[in-house]
């Protein structure tokens, strides 16, 4: 019985999809929820399982064409099995492979399960495997170089051609380049970046916080919350956790704009902003206002291993009403955030720094960070800004007034 694979139905926001790899080829056996393709849209990349057990027969369409929602992309014939070749008999004392062949084809089945994928995300661990690929051969483009899924595609693609540019040196004087297309989600979020830029009034106002409070409720009960609860006690719940709180006090940098609407929204759906592999992406903390700081810790630390395997789907990026990106992670001492669209406004974070401040009359060394929120100047005045970031300051100078609303 044959069995069409289709695209998976795209939500309206996305238009169609790019096939990005196959993981079968016509002819091989697929077992039921096996992966067969990678399907990349603006925002993230979608597996496509095997509804059934059977041979893949037939692929409709190859790596790069563009597909669309529900259209057909390969045929499996269910309950089928792969074809074998028959072993030759044409001479009679004609002898059998001997074992030793058979096993000489081991040493590269355990290769691409050896020491050099020892690093890799579960999804780059499968296509080393899948394709006997021995990472420790491919140059990794991730950070602090580290292999990435694509890297591993892109290489089984060639081949291994590109296995050995560390060989090739550079002639000395010469000025090499190489062209490289944008990825689909790169260039999405190229567009949307030129988006904000080009369609928003954009204004950023910047404050500084004394995280001393902070630090010392970390230390003191870091502990123990993490016994509790069974995750570390961050210091980003604690912005999110502020920042749902001064969110109800100015509902307009929590709203957004729709043609000459203003959209008010009841509820706070964070989006946390995640460096991935392939670029920024931003998953949505639904109802923040209704979650403790060990709700909000447990899903930033969910969504940060969904991001790192690349299983982040289509319905935790949609929405959000409001964006916190922490570019302390990296070193980032000030900085500007672009407005995610259609939100209003964005925190962001920096990192942390020993600095000499004043207080009380006396010069002390504190923990101090950089805050800034840019924000739509079309509907949110300067004064709400502002305010909203000493809402922020307050409540993490003095981590009592969040816990108890004020």
């Amino acid at each position: 019985m044959s069995i069409e694979v289709k695209v998976p139905v795209l939500p309206e926001s996305v238009s169609d999809a790019t096939i990005a790899t196959w993981h079968k080829k016509a002819g091989d056996a697929v077992k039921r929820d096996e992966n067969l393709v990678d399907l990349e849209t603006d925002k993230v990349v979608l597996e496509v399982p095997s509804p059934v057990d059977g041979v893949l027969k037939e692929i409709k369409h190859e790596v790069g064409d563009t597909v669309n929602s529900e259209q057909i992309i390969a045929i499996i014939e269910e309950g089928a099995a792969a074809a074998k070749e028959e072993p030759k008999t044409e001479a009679k004392d004609e002898k059998p492979a001997p074992v030793a062949a058979a096993k000489s084809e081991a040493p590269s089945a355990e290769k691409a399960s050896g020491k050099g994928n020892e690093d890799l995300s579960p999804a780059g661990l499968r296509v080393a495997t899948e394709q006997k690929i021995d990472a420790s051969k491919v140059e990794g483009t991730g950070r602090d170089g580290r292999v990435t899924k694509e890297d591993l595609v892109n290489y089984g693609k060639d081949g291994g051609a590109k296995a050995a540019p560390a060989a090739v040196k550079p002639t000395p004087g010469s000025r090499p380049e190489e062209r490289v297309p944008m990825t689909r989600m790169r260039a999405k979020i190229a567009e949307r970046l030129m988006q904000s830029k080009n369609s928003i009034a954009m204004l950023t106002s910047f404050n500084e916080v004394n995280l001393a409070e902070v630090t010392k409720m970390r230390k003191s009960l870091g502990e123990q919350f993490q016994k509790t609860h069974g995750i570390k006690l961050g210091f980003m719940s604690f912005f999110v956790k502020a920042a749902a709180e001064a969110l109800k006090r100015r509902p307009i940098v929590n709203a957004s704009v729709d043609g000459n609407d203003i959209i008010y929204h009841g509820y706070q759906d964070i989006s946390i902003a995640v460096s991935t592999e392939k670029g920024l992406v931003t998953p949505v903390l639904r109802d923040v206002q209704n979650m403790g700081f060990a709700d909000i810790e447990q899903g930033i630390a969910d969504y940060a291993k969904k991001a790192r395997d690349g299983k982040l789907g289509l319905d935790d990026l949609q929405g959000g009403t409001f964006t916190i990106t922490n570019g302390g992670t990296f070193g980032s001492l000030l900085s500007t955030p672009i407005v995610n669209p259609p939100q209003s406004a964005i925190l962001g974070m920096h990192t942390i720094k020993d600095r000499a401040i004043v207080e009380n009359g006396q010069v002390i060394v504190a923990p101090m960070m950089y805050i800034a929120i840019s924000y739509d100047h079309r509907i949110i005045d300067g004064k709400d800004a502002v305010l909203f970031l000493v809402d922020i300051k307050d409540q993490l100078e003095n981590p009592q007034r969040m816990l108890l609303g004020l």
